[in-house]
């Protein structure tokens, strides 16, 4: 007999098929979810198989339970960490470079710069 699954549980499972779109997990003997690809690890997934395989002995969080059609949304993901993102430093450099007059002044600046040598180079072919 399967044991009640209710959505918010973190269980152990084992993935049992790959599919382009996610992966299966078995949770019990009855009981098998989907997870889908957006929920496989954090950041953009191009190929389940770049991260899961056939066998693979993994934890989950049970998302969501449908009991009438008996299907189970899970997530690898939301049982991890989220990394720390490495863009924060850099937001905060692109913000002081606009904050002194330069970022998108400056291609406004070269845009001018580059037609005046568009105009020479034109002369100077026809000349």
């Amino acid at each position: 007999m399967s044991k009640i699954i209710e959505e918010g549980q973190v269980l152990e499972g084992k993935v049992t098929g790959i599919q382009p779109y996610g992966a299966f997990v078995a949770i019990d003997e009855n009981v098998q979810g989907l997870v889908h690809i957006s929920e496989v690890t954090h950041g953009y997934v191009k190929d389940v198989n770049e991260h899961l395989s056939v066998g693979d002995e993994v934890k989950v969080k049970v998302l969501n339970v449908d009991e009438d059609s008996g299907k189970y949304s899970l997530s690898i993901r939301a049982t991890e960490d989220k990394p720390k993102t490495q863009n924060q430093p850099k937001k905060k450099a692109v913000q002081k470079q606009n904050d002194e007059g330069t970022g998108f002044n400056v291609l406004k600046d070269k845009l001018e710069e580059w037609i005046e040598q568009s105009k020479d180079r034109e002369q100077t072919y026809r000349g």
